[in-house]
């Protein structure tokens, strides 16, 4: 492995559970322990992140505790990079595990990429469930895998923020996550990590998919509740609307006639959907209502963020 140096940034909030998980697995992996760093950018937590950070200092490398106090991923995803010593950065979630050949996995395709084509390079993530999942959740929640080898992606696949690396050069000259389009504390409204691929993307460099840098994705009971799925369907089609005006506005385009048709789509996937959830209510198929109910609000989502897209707001 060539002489890469990396710095490996975990973006965490007040999940100290998951993240003791995570640092344990960090601090196994085979990489050269004198050719990475370990930082640990901690969002404003309340619970005992420092002190779970604090348990692995004998670890080598021993993870450096960061605290952003902007609320945000996308705020702690720009202070890793402005922190980082490494010639690639790679970004992760606080829920994730992972095995010990998972960092040079990750940073390989950067290594042998002489001419810079790479912009980015993700991991396989596969959902599990510590807790268990409810069963009219079932099928919602599936590995985000999109080829068998290394290699690079097709316009319409983009890797998972959960579990992806830049050569820093990068942000040097793109910039870094637009933090307009952020999870904050309980929000599910993102797609920073979308927007900056497509950003990379456009200037002709390569997204790269590697199946061995595989993680696994931590869900919680939290994550699986009616309420949730509610929140995060509303919020992500809100983000998925944003993401495409500002895609389009790049491009020179007008976006209102994507608003109008995704807008007619909506309304009558609400229609439908809405009929649906009652019907099975009817029928005391309670796990088909649910399914039924948590699409009718994601169309919701987009209907509201169509409506303020149209109008200028975010």
């Amino acid at each position: 492995m060539p002489n890469l140096r990396i710095t490996v940034a975990v973006i965490t909030y007040n999940r100290s559970r998951f993240l003791r998980e995570t640092l344990a697995g960090l601090v196994r992996q085979s990489y050269p322990p004198d050719r990475w760093e370990l930082l640990v950018i901690d969002n404003n937590s309340t619970d005992d992140t420092r002190d779970v950070v604090a348990s692995f200092m004998a670890s080598t490398p021993s993870p450096r505790h960061v605290l952003e106090l902007r609320q945000g991923l996308d705020h702690g995803r720009n202070r890793a990079i402005e922190e980082s010593l490494g010639d690639v950065v790679v970004l992760v979630d606080d829920d994730i595990l992972m095995g010990p050949t998972w960092l040079e996995q990750m940073v390989a395709p950067f290594a042998s990429d002489r001419a810079h084509s790479i912009g980015v390079v993700g991991g396989e993530v596969v959902p599990v469930f510590p807790d268990g999942i409810p069963s009219w959740l079932g099928g919602a929640h599936r590995p985000l895998g999109f080829r068998m080898d290394p290699g690079p992606l097709p316009p319409d696949q983009v890797p998972m923020g959960a579990n992806f690396a830049f050569p820093k050069w990068v942000f040097a000259r793109f910039g870094k996550f637009d933090t307009s389009l952020d999870r904050k504390g309980g929000k599910l409204f993102g797609g920073g990590d979308s927007e900056m691929i497509r950003r990379i993307r456009a200037v002709g460099l390569d997204a790269w998919f590697v199946p061995g840098a595989r993680v696994e994705h931590q869900i919680p009971a939290s994550r699986l509740t009616m309420g949730y799925a509610l929140r995060h369907a509303f919020d992500s089609a809100r983000s998925r609307v944003v993401d495409r005006v500002r895609s389009l506005r790049a491009g020179g385009q007008s976006p209102y006639g994507y608003l109008a048709s995704r807008a007619f789509g909506a309304v009558l996937k609400l229609a439908g959907y809405s009929v649906t959830a009652v019907a099975c209510l009817l029928m005391l198929k309670g796990d088909n209502a649910k399914r039924a109910l948590v699409r009718s609000w994601r169309s919701c989502g987009y209907l509201y963020q169509i409506a303020r897209s149209a109008m200028g707001m975010v």
